[in-house]
């Protein structure tokens, strides 16, 4: 199979994946407790019958199946529909929004890696203690990302780039130092440093040039655990990005909204795999 070829099959398979992301979330929403009910119901400035029929448009909505033919025909138009809760465009929300958390993911994993690989290089030459440079990251590990965001902010120290950076570096250290370890006792990499052969030289000539496809890999893998996360950190810190946004709407059964940042993040996740497919049979051919 050519180049091309895996690359549209890769794109099919991210396009498959967004249908059922859109799908999953129509009916898990529709069939989450609460969906078909009003907050106006909960007014005591309404009389019961005003309540009651408010109760009877919740339920007189279309069922899944339309909303479901209906939100993927306007999708084909590109258009995400109007929120129910803010009453505007969903485009336009996600437009405010998309620039904050980038801005957020960007700075996290990009200092998450600068952490890791500062610690894995020394870290995986090493032959003794070398847990003791590991342990702060194991302990990292243990501690959930909703407590890490809370604790930063009862403290006032720190914020959701920090919270971030932590979680991500956490993770990468112990990928990375497990591939860097079986690097540096590969074969052709002992020879070179038998030959006697600078540090820098090592690593850009012999050590990186053999683990890019696993470190683009990692980076995929840091992608979707910085997605994961990005939402109860947005939360949390009241950060006004898209994680929030995707709690808000499911808090107030916004389904336009929900399906709006569902199809980001699962487009995000899908073309980057398909980008990480694509890298890793061109170095293979």
């Amino acid at each position: 199979m050519s180049i091309s070829a895996r690359f549209l099959c890769a794109v099919g398979r991210t396009v498959v994946v967004l249908a059922l992301s859109a799908l999953g979330t129509i009916f898990l929403a529709r069939q989450a407790p609460g969906y078909f009910d009003d907050a106006r119901e909960m007014d005591a400035e309404y009389g019961q019958s005003a309540r009651s029929s408010f109760a009877g448009e919740q339920r007189a909505e279309p069922s899944s199946f339309w909303s479901a033919e209906h939100a993927f025909r306007d999708l084909l138009h590109g258009n995400l529909g109007q929120s129910r809760q803010f009453g505007v465009p969903v485009s336009d929300l996600i437009r405010e929004r998309a620039g904050i958390t980038f801005q957020t993911l960007a700075h996290g994993i990009g200092y998450a890696w600068l952490i890791s690989l500062c610690a894995a290089l020394p870290c995986s030459a090493i032959r003794r203690r070398r847990f003791l440079l590991g342990a702060p990251f194991t302990l990292l590990l243990a501690v959930p990302t909703g407590a890490m965001a809370t604790l930063c902010l009862l403290r006032n120290q720190g914020g959701p780039v920090l919270v971030l950076t932590l979680i991500l570096a956490a993770r990468d250290f112990k990928f990375l130092e497990r591939t860097l370890r079986q690097a540096w006792y590969a074969p052709h990499l002992l020879q070179a440093r038998a030959q006697g052969l600078r540090l820098h030289q090592l690593v850009g000539s012999f050590l990186l040039p053999n683990i890019i496809s696993r470190l683009f890999a990692l980076a995929i893998l840091s992608l979707i655990t910085a997605l994961s996360a990005i939402v109860p950190i947005e939360v949390i810190f009241g950060v006004p990005g898209l994680g929030q946004l995707a709690w808000s709407g499911a808090m107030n059964r916004d389904l336009p909204v929900l399906i709006g940042v569902t199809l980001i993040m699962a487009g995000a996740v899908g073309l980057a795999g398909a980008f990480s497919q694509q890298f890793r049979s061109m170095e293979t051919a």
